[in-house]
């Protein structure tokens, strides 16, 4: 990444560990510590496990899928690789890049690759919403958590089906030619245009394969992406249940689900903060004090920094090179669209 795009992680990163200290010191007279049973750390690293594991057999049944083999250890890598783009760049931009190009190292075609992304892009909206129906009936008298997160998932299952239907409508009319009025009009000069034609003709030939794909391992893909998004509601009660048993399930499973897709939308790199103030405003009444620091930290680590360190490990210099060979391709169309909008 560029200078100031590094700079300004590093000052979101800041301001998140920022955030967090000040919550904590909010309660630090009143007895607070960070220490929790071994109990509740190992019941979270079980949840992580389980939860990349998943991921990354919904991976691997995605592709088989659609007839492309793909060995556990590069969906492993690419699942990792991608936590480690997303939490590096703004609104999680950077996580798309890092997956095809981890894929595509591995030598796969890029249409192959697009092929299991879109795959593990449409299974997450509608395990989502399986996950959130089931919960809707188990926590039927949660009352305002379930709208919320019902809400939440609603509007992000929306825009991802809305651009997909989009894509399509546009790569069945404007995958050839110059732009249309309604582009220039969005300042998508010709070279933004060409950009965006070969997108759509890559997504033609991924949507024309579906007619082809194999039911039982898209049925397999569909369960592991359930037990992925379902595993991330246990992560707090984990943490919470196990020092207080008597503390309310329901919003200590459901709110986290929606921090984690809501943190989506926040455009600074690991959420700015954002995401410890809405923890604060969400559960600090339903966390007992002496229990709200231990709950908030550790639940931020199995939920988000242990990705940031499995994704570096994993494959951290192939995402930079990723991300900035992602950036280096904006630069030569943005200077591209220039020379041809100044002939």
């Amino acid at each position: 990444m560029t200078p100031t795009r590094w700079l300004l992680t590093a000052l979101s990163f800041a301001a998140t560990i920022g955030v967090s200290l000040y919550l904590i010191a909010g309660w630090s007279q009143q007895g607070t510590s960070l220490a929790l049973p071994a109990r509740a750390h190992l019941l979270a690293l079980l949840a992580v496990v389980v939860e990349v594991v998943a991921r990354a057999l919904k991976i691997r049944w995605s592709a088989r899928a659609a007839g492309i083999r793909l060995p556990l250890s590069t969906a492993l890598r690419t699942c990792l690789g991608g936590d480690f783009g997303a939490a590096i760049t703004p609104a999680r931009s950077g996580a798309e890049p890092a997956r095809f190009f981890i894929l595509a190292e591995s030598g796969l075609a890029s249409s192959s690759v697009l092929v299991i992304l879109y795959a593990e892009l449409f299974l997450e909206v509608f395990s989502l919403a399986a996950v959130v129906v089931a919960v809707a009936v188990v926590f039927r008298h949660a009352g305002a958590v379930v709208l919320t997160l019902a809400g939440l998932v609603g509007t992000y299952a929306t825009v991802i089906l809305g651009i997909g239907a989009l894509a399509l409508f546009l790569s069945r009319r404007n995958a050839n030619g110059p732009p249309p009025r309604w582009a220039r009009r969005l300042r998508l000069h010709a070279g933004r245009w060409r950009t965006i034609q070969r997108a759509l003709r890559k997504l033609r030939t991924t949507i024309d394969s579906v007619e082809h794909v194999n039911f039982r391992p898209a049925l397999a893909a569909f369960i592991a992406s359930v037990v992925h998004v379902g595993i991330r509601l246990t992560v707090l009660p984990a943490l919470v249940l196990t020092s207080i048993p008597s503390a309310p399930l329901a919003p200590l499973a459901l709110w986290p689900l929606g921090f984690l897709y809501g943190a989506a939308v926040v455009p600074a790199p690991g959420g700015g903060g954002a995401v410890e103030v809405a923890f604060r405003v969400a559960l600090g009444g339903d966390i007992p004090v002496s229990l709200f620091a231990a709950a908030l930290v550790w639940w931020r680590f199995y939920t988000f920094y242990i990705y940031i360190l499995l994704g570096a490990v994993a494959a951290g210099s192939t995402v930079l090179r990723a991300v900035r060979r992602t950036e280096d391709y904006e630069a030569e169309v943005e200077s591209g669209g220039a020379v041809a909008e100044a002939a």
